[in-house]
């Protein structure tokens, strides 16, 4: 009975952090996971939900992939000879397939990577990094006028 309970939460996709701006900010058109190189004190963060993703973004230098202004505040039990610096910019750890794929739509049409969600995965730290492109001022307007008449169509039904 133990070992069952350990496994499912073990395995389970908890989500550490979303980006919510992004989806105010961009047009997702794809999404691809991620692993993230992080160091020992910033996994305990983590696991504490001591991240900001708001302001971070990805780009690609060199063939790979590194997440940038993502902010990891580390804890205060953390180890005294570690110089923890909460803006580090870190690897991103994907499929050399996926990161050409990603290389030729950044540079030739015109999308940005932005990180969408920090979640656990097998007990290791994913990202979903979402291939976008960014929204014009009247896309945001259409998008928060769609979503108060949706929650107006709701009240009306609730009220009948």
């Amino acid at each position: 009975m133990a070992k069952k309970a350990k496994k499912a939460a073990g395995s389970g996709g908890a989500t550490i952090a979303l980006n919510k701006k992004a989806r105010h900010e961009y047009f997702i058109e794809d999404r691809y996971e991620a692993g993230v190189a992080l160091q020992g004190w910033e996994v305990k963060s983590l696991r504490a939900g001591k991240i900001n993703l708001t302001e971070a973004y990805v780009t690609i230098k060199d063939g790979e992939a590194f997440l940038f202004g993502a902010t990891i505040t580390p804890l205060p039990t953390a180890s005294t000879h570690v110089n923890a610096d909460p803006m580090r910019t870190r690897k991103l750890l994907m499929h050399r397939e996926e990161l050409n794929r990603l290389i030729g739509l950044v540079e030739r049409k015109g999308f940005t990577l932005v990180p969408t969600a920090l979640y656990w995965k097998r007990g290791r730290a994913k990202l979903e990094v979402g291939l976008a492109k960014g929204k014009k001022l009247h896309d945001k307007r259409a998008d928060s006028k769609e979503r108060d008449w949706q929650r107006e169509k709701q009240r009306l039904f609730k009220h009948g």
